[in-house]
């Protein structure tokens, strides 16, 4: 297969991963030339490599580490650095000059910006503020917030002092908050007024006073004035004002608490489709050693560049994004719709703002091409060399899409990991090719593997996503899980002592990594196992078909493959079109890829964060419930799976 980008000699030569082997050979003497070699060394000596991180990063640290990796016979047992003491928010506020840290746009909203001296300042006020509320190590601060500036001031400044910051995103009703932020018990809660998507503000103030009944523990809601400029909030409980919370005094110096390196830094919560969310807790250590990892190495991210990444705080990327402030580029939020006010507004963002990296989901560059759009004409997309694509796996024909008609220049960087590890196991490299439909790389110090039906490890073959060896962003524990065996059934129940993720990849001889879907999604027709990736692919390039969803059902003592259609606009579902999509499936995968059944449906169930939901639609074919629906973004359109007579023996 021929490549469809390479990065030029210029590009590899000031590369930071470049400087960091050859920071690497000088320092363990040793000759690595170029990613491959620098791979399988940073797996073979992993302490030795996250040692590199360590100090290629400047981690700061109050107290250096004893001992990087201390070894367990499981790997939930591993510690990191251990001996170390450090903040995480310290270390995101090292800089306090006058660049640019962070711009905030919303929708038909002024942009704001603020420099890294006015961040310090303001997380400075915060933290004050904070403490005087009687905020210790421990406490959990949550946000219940747009992604905006005052939602980072307040994460940095909850953390400086050791407290746990968890957040979701405001478009969760009550009951999806209360899932989440109902196990943890926050103290203070941070929410905006409201917040806006597609040109329409939505009120949040009606659904804290519903949240607030059934959270006690919280003893004081901050109160962003974003929609409105200062809502009267005197019927909530216990609120104030932001500008009234904070501290009045300039000049104020933050108390960092250096904590241990496995210090409880987020609480992270997984998707909560098939029952209550899990809460999943990550070490201020752990997560900074591996996004220092990722941004410096993997996504060649400096102070010049200016980084945006399409997401929500309930979404991990939120966390991923606002660590770029550790390398001191320039953080660029969103609030609102990536359509509003046109399918071009995200890439009218990066012309304006000049932006470097772009990160976005899969679905969203597949519904940038359905729409006809052809950036490259449209926008000055100059100073734009990466593009980040994550959610789910991105389509070959969105790989060509974006080098035909967004950039022919552009290192696309499709990233896959999850919020169980807060980070990647597979992401871009700006040394390396890219290659239709695959990741370039796996993640550096990640021993990621395939494993087949044997549990043995192969390449060019499907097979499950392993990790045999620890990391430092493992979750340090599972909240409410004393004796950790949620924690164990989640990862380690198919492979014992080995991380097993749920995603069907493969590797390939040239050491890319292509996803098939969730192997819990995987279907087996006649004992052969499919992923649903290899099915979109071919269904979703159609023009005729705006979104599908496809599953698996028991039938006759074997499996059928069912795909559900979403048409474009003004295409009628008709069996000619049912024989196009067989035919194109039939010439462009297998024939055994063909859906026994093909049906229309107004819309495709997903997560708040854009995520087909086989398993909630293949549990409502089968009869089974989906216990939690406010984990989805359109819940409603589970109901039409119900009764099917198609569907019925």
């Amino acid at each position: 297969m021929e490549p469809l980008w390479m990065p030029s000699e210029e590009r590899i030569r000031n590369a930071n991963i470049t400087a960091f082997i050859q920071f690497v050979n000088k320092k363990y003497s040793l000759n690595l030339e170029g990613f491959q070699s620098l791979y399988q060394w940073s797996i073979d000596d992993r302490q030795d490599f996250w040692a590199a991180v360590w100090e290629f990063g400047q981690v700061l640290a109050s107290q250096p580490y004893e001992k990087v990796l201390e070894e367990s016979p499981t790997m939930i047992g591993a510690k990191w650095f251990v001996g170390s003491r450090l903040n995480f928010a310290e270390n995101l506020l090292r800089f306090r000059d006058d660049r640019i840290a962070l711009v905030f746009k919303g929708e038909d909203q002024e942009t704001v910006r603020m420099s890294y001296a006015q961040l310090y300042d303001e997380v400075a006020r915060m933290a004050k503020a904070l403490r005087e509320a009687g905020v210790v190590p421990g406490d959990r601060v949550a946000g219940y917030v747009p992604n905006m500036i005052q939602t980072v001031v307040a994460m940095l400044a909850a953390t400086s002092m050791g407290a746990v910051w968890s957040s979701c995103s405001p478009d969760f009703d009550i009951k999806g908050v209360l899932d989440r932020f109902g196990q943890i018990a926050p103290k203070i809660l941070f929410t905006a007024d409201g917040y806006f998507y597609n040109g329409k503000s939505h009120d949040s103030l009606e659904r804290i006073s519903g949240i607030l009944q059934q959270l006690p523990n919280i003893e004081k809601v901050v109160v962003i004035p974003y929609t409105r400029s200062r809502e009267d909030i005197g019927a909530i409980t216990n609120a104030v004002h932001y500008n009234d919370f904070i501290a009045k005094e300039q000049g104020l110096k933050i108390a960092f608490e250096r904590l241990p390196f496995d210090h409880p830094l987020y609480i992270m919560y997984s998707s909560g489709t098939t029952g209550l969310p899990k809460c999943m807790v990550h070490g201020a250590g752990g997560t900074l050693i591996q996004y220092l990892k990722e941004h410096l190495l993997h996504v060649d991210l400096k102070r010049e560049d200016k980084i945006y990444y399409f997401t929500t705080c309930g979404w991990m990327m939120w966390n991923w994004l606002v660590s770029g402030l550790a390398v001191g580029a320039t953080l660029i939020l969103f609030d609102g719709s990536p359509f509003y006010p046109d399918p071009g507004a995200i890439f009218q963002l990066a012309q304006d703002e000049k932006m470097t990296i772009l990160g976005t989901s899969a679905r969203y560059i597949a519904s940038v091409e359905k729409v006809g759009l052809k950036p490259k004409e449209q926008y000055d997309l100059s100073s734009l060399r990466t593009i980040c694509s994550t959610g789910s796996p991105l389509s070959e024909e969105s790989f060509r899409f974006v080098y035909r008609d967004v950039k022919e220049d552009i290192d696309l960087a499709s990233i896959s990991g999850g919020t169980d590890l807060i980070s990647c196991f597979a992401l871009g490299c700006p040394i390396l090719p890219v290659y239709e439909g695959e990741l370039q790389c796996r993640g550096l110090g990640m021993k990621v593997e395939a494993y087949n039906f044997q549990g043995q490890s192969v390449v060019g073959q499907q097979g499950e996503l392993v990790c045999s060896a620890s990391f430092p962003s493992q979750p340090i524990y599972f909240w409410h899980d004393p004796e950790g065996t949620k924690y164990r059934a989640a990862y380690f129940g198919r492979f014992p002592n080995r991380w097993h993720h749920g995603d069907f990849i493969e590797i390939t001889a040239h050491g890319g990594v292509k996803i098939f879907g969730r192997s819990d999604a995987t279907l087996n027709p006649g004992g052969v196992r499919i992923g649903t990736a290899e099915i979109y692919r071919q269904v979703e390039a159609m023009e005729e078909i705006s979104d599908s969803i496809v599953v698996g059902q028991d039938w006759d003592n074997d499996v059928r493959v069912l795909l559900f259609v979403k048409t474009a606009p003004n295409v009628e579902f008709n069996d000619a079109l049912v024989n196009r999509i067989k035919k194109t499936i039939r010439e462009n995968a297998t024939p055994r890829h063909v859906p026994a059944l093909i049906l229309p449906v107004d819309d495709i169930p997903c997560t708040l964060n854009g995520k087909k939901v086989e398993l909630a639609v293949r549990n409502i074919i089968e009869g089974k419930p989906v216990t939690n629906k406010d984990a989805l973004a359109n819940p409603n359109a589970l109901d039409y799976f119900r009764n099917l007579s198609e569907l019925k023996r």
